[in-house]
Protein backbone atom coordinates (compact mmCIF):
# COMPACT_ATOMS: atom_id res chain seq x y z
CA UNK A 1 0.00 0.00 0.00
CA UNK A 2 2.83 2.44 0.73
CA UNK A 3 4.17 2.10 -2.82
CA UNK A 4 0.73 2.82 -4.31
CA UNK A 5 0.46 5.99 -2.24
CA UNK A 6 3.94 7.06 -3.33
CA UNK A 7 3.08 6.47 -6.98
CA UNK A 8 -0.12 8.51 -6.65
CA UNK A 9 1.68 11.44 -5.04
CA UNK A 10 4.43 11.33 -7.69
CA UNK A 11 1.77 11.56 -10.41
CA UNK A 12 0.08 14.57 -8.79
CA UNK A 13 0.46 17.78 -10.84
CA UNK A 14 2.89 20.46 -9.73
CA UNK A 15 1.59 23.60 -8.05
CA UNK A 16 2.10 25.87 -11.05
CA UNK A 17 1.10 25.98 -14.68
CA UNK A 18 2.12 23.25 -17.11
CA UNK A 19 1.75 25.74 -19.97
CA UNK A 20 0.62 29.29 -20.63
CA UNK A 21 -0.67 30.45 -23.98
CA UNK A 22 -1.89 33.67 -25.47
CA UNK A 23 -1.22 36.37 -28.00
CA UNK A 24 1.38 39.12 -28.01
CA UNK A 25 0.80 42.25 -30.07
CA UNK A 26 2.51 45.57 -30.66
CA UNK A 27 0.93 48.92 -29.80
CA UNK A 28 0.26 50.80 -33.07
CA UNK A 29 2.15 53.83 -31.72
CA UNK A 30 5.37 51.76 -31.64
CA UNK A 31 5.02 49.99 -35.01
CA UNK A 32 7.32 52.46 -36.79
CA UNK A 33 10.15 51.56 -34.36
CA UNK A 34 10.26 47.88 -35.41
CA UNK A 35 12.47 46.63 -38.25
CA UNK A 36 12.01 43.25 -39.99
CA UNK A 37 15.28 41.92 -38.50
CA UNK A 38 14.40 42.73 -34.88
CA UNK A 39 14.12 39.82 -32.44
CA UNK A 40 11.05 39.11 -30.29
CA UNK A 41 11.43 37.37 -26.94
CA UNK A 42 8.39 36.11 -25.02
CA UNK A 43 9.19 34.75 -21.57
CA UNK A 44 7.78 33.82 -18.18
CA UNK A 45 9.36 34.69 -14.84
CA UNK A 46 8.30 33.88 -11.30
CA UNK A 47 6.17 36.71 -9.90
CA UNK A 48 8.27 36.42 -6.74
CA UNK A 49 11.59 34.63 -6.74
CA UNK A 50 14.44 34.09 -9.18
CA UNK A 51 14.81 36.55 -12.06
CA UNK A 52 15.90 33.88 -14.55
CA UNK A 53 13.18 33.14 -17.14
CA UNK A 54 11.25 29.94 -16.44
CA UNK A 55 10.40 29.56 -20.15
CA UNK A 56 11.47 31.59 -23.18
CA UNK A 57 10.46 31.78 -26.83
CA UNK A 58 12.52 33.56 -29.50
CA UNK A 59 10.92 34.69 -32.76
CA UNK A 60 11.19 37.42 -35.38
CA UNK A 61 9.38 40.67 -34.56
CA UNK A 62 8.01 40.48 -38.12
CA UNK A 63 5.72 37.65 -36.87
CA UNK A 64 3.70 40.04 -34.65
CA UNK A 65 0.95 39.67 -33.66
CA UNK A 66 2.02 36.22 -32.46
CA UNK A 67 0.14 33.39 -30.77
CA UNK A 68 2.45 31.77 -28.21
CA UNK A 69 2.64 28.85 -25.80
CA UNK A 70 5.23 28.64 -23.05
CA UNK A 71 5.86 25.32 -21.26
CA UNK A 72 8.47 23.40 -19.27
CA UNK A 73 10.29 22.29 -22.44
CA UNK A 74 11.36 25.95 -22.89
CA UNK A 75 13.08 26.22 -19.50
CA UNK A 76 16.57 27.72 -19.36
CA UNK A 77 17.40 25.65 -16.26
CA UNK A 78 16.10 22.16 -15.41
CA UNK A 79 15.66 23.24 -11.77
CA UNK A 80 13.56 26.31 -12.65
CA UNK A 81 10.51 25.36 -14.68
CA UNK A 82 7.16 27.02 -15.27
CA UNK A 83 5.35 24.18 -13.48
CA UNK A 84 7.33 24.86 -10.31
CA UNK A 85 5.79 28.30 -9.67
CA UNK A 86 2.16 29.14 -8.96
CA UNK A 87 2.37 32.83 -9.95
CA UNK A 88 4.21 34.05 -13.02
CA UNK A 89 4.54 37.22 -15.10
CA UNK A 90 4.68 36.98 -18.90
CA UNK A 91 6.83 39.57 -20.66
CA UNK A 92 7.69 40.34 -24.26
CA UNK A 93 10.62 42.36 -25.56
CA UNK A 94 11.68 43.41 -29.05
CA UNK A 95 15.45 43.65 -29.30
CA UNK A 96 17.31 45.47 -32.08
CA UNK A 97 20.55 43.63 -31.22
CA UNK A 98 19.02 40.16 -30.95
CA UNK A 99 20.49 39.91 -27.45
CA UNK A 100 18.26 38.45 -24.72
CA UNK A 101 19.67 40.91 -22.17
CA UNK A 102 17.50 44.06 -21.98
CA UNK A 103 18.96 47.23 -23.46
CA UNK A 104 17.89 50.86 -23.62
CA UNK A 105 15.53 51.39 -26.56
CA UNK A 106 14.07 47.86 -26.48
CA UNK A 107 10.28 47.72 -26.76
CA UNK A 108 8.55 45.91 -23.88
CA UNK A 109 5.30 44.80 -22.37
CA UNK A 110 4.27 42.55 -19.48
CA UNK A 111 1.24 41.09 -17.75
CA UNK A 112 0.18 41.39 -14.16
CA UNK A 113 1.00 38.25 -12.12
CA UNK A 114 -0.93 35.23 -13.40
CA UNK A 115 -1.98 32.40 -11.09
CA UNK A 116 -1.86 28.82 -12.31
CA UNK A 117 -2.54 27.60 -15.82
CA UNK A 118 -3.48 30.46 -18.13
CA UNK A 119 -4.81 30.40 -21.65
CA UNK A 120 -5.90 33.38 -23.70
CA UNK A 121 -3.32 35.74 -22.18
CA UNK A 122 -3.28 39.10 -23.99
CA UNK A 123 0.11 40.80 -23.90
CA UNK A 124 0.73 44.18 -25.51
CA UNK A 125 4.19 45.60 -26.19
CA UNK A 126 3.46 49.21 -25.28
CA UNK A 127 6.56 50.95 -23.91
CA UNK A 128 10.18 51.77 -24.71
CA UNK A 129 12.85 50.70 -22.23
CA UNK A 130 14.68 53.80 -20.93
Amino acid sequence: LASAGTAASAAAPAAGAQSISGRVSLAPTLASRVAPGDTLFVFARAAEGPRIPLAILKRSAAELPLNFTLDDSMAMSPELKLSGFANVVISARISKSGDAMPQSGDLEGQTAPLAGRSNGVELNIDRVRP
